[in-house]
Formats: structure tokens, C-alpha cells, sequence
């Protein structure tokens, strides 16, 4: 008979029904014990979550052996896997996956101010042994590797960045059936996630920003590894506003700068799938619904996939896209239409249109930088490449992620409908338009 592998059972693993622990003292005295979490590392290693020190504690650390008994919660299938101990992490992707993991496992049972993770025990699985039980069917499922292959064919024929974005929400939809989901991009310059793009709510939320280490989606991109949730903890929840740092230094403009994150306001599983390029966070997938334990282990690997892909994506699109300058446009001398007012605050690059807060950070000083160059010379488009290379903009050397914070830009113009708007006109180059005459303010 072929050894069962740990991949094979990894749906014991997800913490729905309690796992069972025994271990023995040096003088071989048996202990046996209750355990909140078995976590899949990899093929050949799980980890525990440390919790107290207590006599299965010592019992680990004397012997370095341990017995644990999982139950698949969707056929009662039962197994014992035999451990060695190798370490205790109390920090790190994976500490911080378990601890997240464990704080919805608290919050549904009461235990919040009892389970709490001191560290991650890692074990070496040597043995893996079925244990006699009566099993049901195993449920049907979708078949996780086709819907992320038709998303990725979905995806790869996009050929600008909102349209991507666009794309892959509506084929986690069709494909995974999942309803509520969105996509943040990292600004570095501020360590802050914004949304460029969401799906399934009542308001979109873009421009709403998470930061990092904050709540599922900030320890996702804190760490670089998905983060997953089947019972919402509060502590991993993310409020429905974000605070104004500019307010906080005292600046008082009498208005809210906040723009409300769209997630759904009673989350029951949640998932934060990094996405990466070159080791490096660029953004975060995010999906999450109202029912318990959506999200498996399948799930993560399928949405990595998906992740994967999109990163790739996401560079191909944001590579430098236009050589040359591109020729100003100039507008005739007379300007009709409604007066159109941008405020403008240099302290944090924070824009107002009339009395309305719009966008702030590097997104508001590419608005401001070209709403400037069109009052003064009617010029109305512009390309990526002097965005880049313009000093006065203060963006990072790198650069990274213009592309987005254009998507961003163009969107929040389009919600707010300020009467002006960025719109693409080629590789590389957009267009300023303005539904009437402009009166700049900056402060």
C-alpha cells in the first residue's frame, strides 16, 4: 500500500474540529490533550500552535515526539500522524498565518482572551497511519485548477491595467463563485495599500486604504504570505473608515479625508493572497464572504496560481510604455463651462475638488502636476514616461506602480464626477479632459 502523504489530507488540517495531542514523559508516563491548531508547512512538516506551557509542553521538549489524531470535518475520516519536534517560531509568515488563523478559531468559541499564540512548534511528520472510522462521501467540489486556468486565459489578454484588474474580479466570480472581492496596490512611499479595484459591494471603496500589518489584507503584505481566515476575529477585522493622517498633525481643513473601505460589514472567512514579484509585495487579492470556512486550503493554492499570474501581468503593463514626449495639445482660448475648483495641499499632496475631498499622496500630485500644465498652456496629454522622470512629483526612484495609481486616479475622478477626467490614448499616454474652466488653489 502507497504511504498516505500530508497533501492528501490537508482538510483535516483547517482547525474546524479539535485535533488531539499525546506525548509522554521521559519516564514514558502518557499525556493527552486538546490542541487548537495543526497548520500545513509543507509536504513533509506541520506546526502546532504553542499556547501554554503546561505538561504537553515539557513532555515536547524532553522527548521531541508527539501523536496527533486529525478529523476530515466534511467525511469523519481519521488519522494519526507521528511527529518529531524540530523548532518553536515566534515570528515570521508562518507565526503570523497561525496566529491570525487561531484568533478566529478564539473569537467563535469564547476563548478570546485564553487562546493566544506564543509560538508555532514545528514537526517533521515521519508517519501517517489511518485510524478506523465511519466515513461519509466526500462532497462535490469545483474543480479549483480548471477555475484558475480559465481566469489566468481570461486575464493574460488584457492589455491595460484597469481592464486587468476588471478581469480577474469578474472571473473569481464565474469561476470560484466568489462574490466579494477586491484588489489593493502598495504604495511604498507610504507603506500603505490602497484599492484600486473591488466587486460585490454596495460602494466600491477605491481609494481606501489598509496599512500594513493591519487587519487580514496588512499582514498579508506585511509577511508575503496568504493569509486565512475561516471564523472573523476582530482583531483581524478592518474598519469602515481610515483615519486622516494629515488631521492627526493638525492640519484642519474642515472636511473628512477618509474614504470607506468597502468589505463586507459581518465577514465570516476571509483570504489576503499576496501578490508578489521578485520576493517583493506589490498589492494584495483579497476575497472574503459571510459564511464560515469558504476558503481552504485548495483555495489558497488555486488563488496563488491566480496571483502568480497577475503579478507578472501587472510588471508587463507598468514597464516603461512611451519613448517620447508627447506633443502638447493646446485648447482654444476661450474656456465655457462650469467653474471647476482644485485645492491643493502640498504638505501630503492632497487634492479637493470644490468642497470635496478626492485623492491624496502620489496620485494627487500627478492630478495636481497636470491640471497645472493645462491652465497654463492648454495642453491636454501627457505620457507615463515624464511622470517618471518629473523631480517635482517626489516619487521614489523605482516608480514602482504609476500605472495603478493612474487606474486609481481615473476612477475616483469617474465616481466623484468632478467634471474632469483621465482617460487612456495609447500605449503610455493618457488624456486630461475638462468639462469646464479651472480655478487652482494651493495651500
Amino acid at each position: 500500500m502507497t504511504p498516505l502523504r500530508l497533501p492528501a489530507i490537508r482538510n483535516c488540517l483547517e482547525g474546524i474540529v479539535p485535533s488531539v495531542i499525546a506525548t509522554a514523559d521521559a519516564g514514558g508516563t502518557p499525556n493527552v490533550s486538546l490542541i487548537s491548531q495543526v497548520q500545513y508547512v509543507d509536504p513533509e512538516h506541520v506546526a502546532l500552535s504553542y499556547q501554554f506551557f503546561n505538561k504537553t509542553r515539557r513532555n515536547l521538549l524532553a522527548t521531541k515526539r508527539a501523536s496527533v489524531a486529525v478529523v476530515d470535518p466534511d467525511t469523519n475520516a481519521q488519522y494519526r500522524l507521528t511527529l518529531e519536534y524540530l523548532e518553536t517560531q515566534t515570528s515570521g509568515p508562518l507565526f503570523e498565518a497561525m496566529r491570525a488563523k487561531l484568533a478566529g478559531i478564539a473569537s467563535h468559541s469564547g476563548m478570546q482572551g485564553v487562546f493566544r499564540l506564543l509560538g508555532s512548534d514545528v514537526f517533521r511528520v515521519q508517519r501517517i497511519e489511518p485510524i478506523p472510522s465511519a466515513t461519509m462521501p466526500q462532497p462535490i467540489s469545483l474543480n479549483l485548477l480548471s477555475a484558475a486556468r480559465r481566469i489566468c486565459e481570461r486575464i493574460a489578454v488584457c492589455d491595460e491595467l484597469g481592464g486587468l484588474f476588471d478581469a480577474l474580479l469578474a472571473g473569481l466570480q464565474q469561476h470560484f463563485g466568489i462574490e466579494h472581492s477586491m484588489v489593493m496596490m502598495l504604495d511604498r512611499t507610504t507603506d500603505r495599500l490602497y484599492t484600486v479595484a473591488s466587486r460585490g459591494y454596495p460602494f466600491s471603496g477605491i481609494g481606501s486604504e489598509v496599512g500594513m500589518g493591519e487587519g487580514v489584507i496588512g499582514v498579508a503584505a506585511l509577511q508575503g504570505v496568504p493569509i486565512r481566515i475561516g471564523r472573523m476575529a476582530s482583531e483581524y477585522s478592518y474598519g469602515t473608515a481610515v483615519r486622516d493622517a494629515a488631521l492627526a498633525a493638525g492640519f484642519d481643513w474642515g472636511c473628512n479625508t477618509a474614504i470607506p473601505y468597502p468589505g463586507l460589514k459581518a465577514p465570516q472567512s476571509q483570504i489576503a493572497m499576496p501578490i508578489l514579484h521578485g520576493g517583493r509585495t506589490m498589492g494584495v487579492l483579497f476575497a472574503e464572504s459571510p459564511e464560515p470556512n469558504q476558503f481552504g486550503y485548495d483555495e489558497e493554492d488555486a488563488l496563488s496560481l491566480v496571483a502568480g499570474q497577475l503579478s507578472v501581468l501587472i510588471a508587463l503593463l507598468q514597464q516603461e510604455e512611451a519613448s517620447e514626449k508627447a506633443p502638447p495639445l493646446v485648447l482654444p482660448a476661450e474656456v465655457t463651462g462650469r467653474e471647476i475648483r482644485i485645492r491643493y495641499y502640498r504638505a501630503d499632496n492632497t487634492v479637493f475638488v470644490g468642497h470635496e475631498y478626492l485623492i491624496k499622496g502620489v496620485a494627487g500630485a500627478i492630478l495636481w502636476k497636470i491640471a497645472r500644465e493645462h491652465d497654463e498652456s492648454g495642453r491636454v496629454e501627457f505620457t507615463n514616461r515624464e511622470l517618471r522622470l518629473d523631480p517635482a512629483l517626489r516619487l521614489p526612484e523605482y516608480a514602482e506602480n504609476l500605472e495603478a495609481r493612474l487606474v486609481l486616479l481615473q476612477r475616483r475622478l469617474c465616481e466623484r464626477n468632478a467634471g474632469i477626467n483621465v482617460e487612456k490614448c495609447g500605449r503610455g499616454r493618457f488624456r486630461f479632459l475638462v468639462e469646464g474652466r479651472l480655478v487652482l488653489e494651493e495651500r
